[in-house]
């Protein structure tokens, strides 16, 4: 991206920013990106990888007791060990009170990125994203074909977020769709049919169907599920709950307008409990059976990062410093946290030690990584999933008659160097601006992680005990879905299209 976008882009972001009034400080903060390697893209560029210098210096563990850690960061960058060492430590949790981004501290990544996205005061899902609703349902048998669609979609677009610039002009709205907005009702209804019939051949009538939902967005599927339930068999209606986990203070607003916006909608109030929490702070046990619900909520998980010494495959957990000028800088600790020790001895019992990693296997693979000129000493970084082992955990001891059912991306397009690494990236003037890191300005940037569900499944039936499935989206969407609802004139189907790049896991 050009140097003036990149200048017009920051100075937006940071515009509101106490240190950010001097134009000097704007200039700083424009360039930060070559200061620490954080290049802004555009859309669909290819990346540049560059190498990587390490430095090992004997100081102390920022997680534990440790003789060597490495600072990473590019050749002739700044060193940063003195500040490191002073930095004291902190995690998500102990930074959710503060209005104030961090300075001066050190976190794990995993906390660097919960902060960044889940914070009450600054973070991404509280202060920064919109979810775009098209309005009235698509009609996709009038459509002619999946182009007309995509017409059609943009045009409303356009229209949704120009009613809102009405009110609010905004140039870094975050503002995305998910497929039960743009399948709606169909896509509700597909889900619902699932529930009714899984909770039928299990537990009725000896038990209510009880459905939790974790991150629901505008509340569109809760509300698709029941109005489905409620006309198609009232006596499962009758012994419906539905409840939603959601961590957002201003989706669990939108969440309770949703309902009442319409008297359909309201109709269903006696039915819907909308919990405002975190699913992590979750102590109320649920004995009884109920279906757990997360629709594209394992992308959005904290993971850890992860970069191994060539020589002795030794991992190395990722710190991330921000400096006292708010610039971000990585370091490397041999010592892994309690969570991060765990998610591997977890993950190497489920898989039997088949997983893939970021370094060469085989003799052959060694010497030809290690002849190459500039090359590192250490990996390239594996983002491990220690949120989502967490959650299986809370799904475990307090949920243990639950039943999953959870749908996610298990491929993305432009994601940041890596194993399992996620796409970063902000919307400017309309546009998306990817990224090629995840120390991004905390709040601005959505940071989303592909599922690997071959491991993850295997890793929530070690936990969990239970068995599961996991199988494509359009395979999910042909087995529960009246696909002649979203077929165009041509035979071209969206629904099932549409997230190739998405799969379904469910509890058996």
């Amino acid at each position: 991206m050009d140097s003036q976008l990149v200048n017009q882009l920051f100075k937006q972001l940071f515009r509101h920013h106490p240190a950010c009034q001097s134009q000097k400080h704007l200039r700083q903060l424009a360039t930060a990106t070559a200061h620490n390697g954080h290049r802004v893209q555009q859309h669909h560029s290819r990346q540049q990888r560059r190498p990587y210098s390490s430095q090992r210096r004997g100081a102390s563990s920022p997680v534990g007791d440790e003789s060597q850690w490495q600072q990473r960061t590019k050749i002739l960058n700044q060193d940063m060990t003195e500040e490191y060492k002073r930095a004291p430590m902190v995690t998500a949790a102990e930074l959710w009170g503060r209005k104030q981004r961090p300075r001066r501290v050190k976190m794990l990544l995993r906390d660097f990125i919960e902060d960044s996205l889940y914070n009450p005061n600054y973070g991404y899902f509280s202060k920064q994203v919109t979810i775009f609703t098209p309005g009235e349902p698509f009609d996709f048998p009038a459509l002619r074909d999946e182009t007309e669609f995509q017409n059609v979609l943009s045009q409303r677009y356009v229209e949704f977020e120009d009613k809102l610039d009405e009110v609010s002009p905004s140039d870094t709205r975050q503002l995305w769709y998910t497929p039960t907005e743009l399948f709606r009702p169909y896509y509700g209804e597909a889900i619902a049919r699932y529930l009714v019939a899984n909770y039928k051949l299990t537990t009725y009538p000896y038990h209510d169907l009880i459905i939790y939902e974790m991150g629901a967005g505008r509340g569109t599927l809760m509300l698709n599920i029941l109005d489905y339930i409620r006309d198609m068999d009232p006596d499962v209606y009758a012994r419906t709950q539905y409840k939603v986990i959601e961590i957002s203070d201003s989706l669990a607003k939108v969440q309770n307008s949703t309902l009442m916006r319409s008297a359909a909608g309201r109709g269903h109030l006696n039915k819907v409990e909308i919990i405002n929490q975190s699913i992590f702070d979750w102590t109320q046990p649920v004995p009884s059976p109920c279906f757990f619900l997360a629709f594209e909520v394992f992308d959005n998980f904290a993971h850890d990062a992860i970069r191994y010494d060539l020589a002795t495959e030794t991992p190395m957990q990722a710190v991330v410093l921000i400096s006292e000028s708010n610039d971000f800088f990585e370091f490397y600790s041999p010592v892994l946290d309690p969570v991060a020790a765990r998610y591997f001895r977890v993950r190497d019992a489920a898989t039997g030690g088949r997983y893939k990693v970021p370094y060469p296997t085989t003799k052959l693979g060694k010497w030809v990584s290690s002849v190459k000129p500039f090359s590192s000493t250490m990996s390239e970084p594996e983002y491990i999933p220690t949120r989502l082992m967490q959650f299986f955990d809370v799904l475990s001891k307090y949920f243990p008659a639950h039943r999953l059912l959870t749908s996610d991306f298990h491929s993305l397009p432009d994601a940041v160097p890596g194993v399992n690494a996620p796409i970063v990236q902000t919307r400017y003037q309309r546009r998306p601006v990817p990224v090629t890191t995840p120390l991004v300005h905390q709040g601005y940037f959505d940071i989303m992680f592909p599922t690997d569900f071959r491991v993850s499944e295997l890793v929530y039936q070690a936990i969990t005990g239970k068995l599961s499935r996991v199988m494509s989206h359009e395979e999910f969407m042909r087995s529960w879905a009246y696909l002649e609802e979203t077929e165009t004139q041509s035979g071209e189907n969206p629904l099932l299209k549409w997230y190739k790049n998405a799969s379904v896991m469910y509890t058996v």
